[in-house]
């Protein structure tokens, strides 16, 4: 039995304490699974503006905008979109919207220096009809990056996972994983450049290291 990407974030998204917004943005932005490990914002080659895809309760998000960056969120969890109003509201140059990532970049004019996801839907959305869409709304030279887990050896393209683990009540989603060289050849064929995609080791070598992707299109 599937569940939708939605009832996924509403339901199995880990809980936060909402009131402690300075704590988050203390933080800083982070790509992997730990603080302060890896690159910081600085991956994203200094933009103008900003679009997160996925952006959860929204914390990368209002860190770049905290620092002068205006950025837009996406995401299409009702309740991860409430968290995101409420614990950022004061944050200017930042804006949260409610929506499929697929649909908002069909539906909008809006064009970005930058496009990112932080272990959200460029992982959990079919690359072919994700990737287009973000590369016509990105501006000459913009850039694409994204942070994930990396595919099991062996183990590509589209693949089905429990969303409680082996106990409790039964649901599946579906996520897309490739190889660095994998996504290498996927972004080039849809015109991308540069692209650079590796295998952050984690602290400890022997915990799952990240996968980050960064690519830009043509400057003209």
């Amino acid at each position: 039995m599937s569940i939708s990407v939605a009832d996924y974030w509403d339901t199995y998204y880990p809980s936060l304490d909402e009131n402690a917004p300075d704590e988050l943005l203390g933080k800083g932005f982070s790509w992997t699974q730990w603080d302060h490990h890896g690159p910081d914002e600085g991956y994203l080659r200094q933009p103008d503006n900003a679009l997160e895809l996925g952006c959860g309760f929204g914390a990368h998000a209002a860190y770049l905008a905290s620092k002068g960056v205006p950025t837009i969120g996406v995401d299409v969890s009702p309740v991860q979109h409430g968290r995101a109003c409420r614990m950022w509201d004061h944050v200017p140059g930042l804006r949260f919207e409610l929506a499929d990532v697929r649909d908002y970049l069909a539906g909008t004019d809006e064009t970005y220096d930058a496009v990112y996801s932080v272990w959200a839907a460029m992982w959990f959305t079919n690359p072919a009809e994700l990737v287009p869409l973000v590369r016509a709304r990105l501006n000459p030279g913009g850039v694409l990056a994204f942070s994930q887990a990396p595919a099991v050896e062996g183990c590509y393209g589209a693949q089905g996972m429990h969303v409680n683990g082996f106990k409790g009540k039964q649901g599946g989603i579906t996520r897309w994983n490739y190889t660095p060289e994998m996504w290498v050849g996927i972004l080039r064929n849809y015109g991308f450049l540069d692209v650079d995609a590796a295998v952050l080791e984690a602290p400890d070598p022997d915990d799952v290291g990240t996968l980050l992707v960064r690519a830009s299109i043509p400057a003209s």
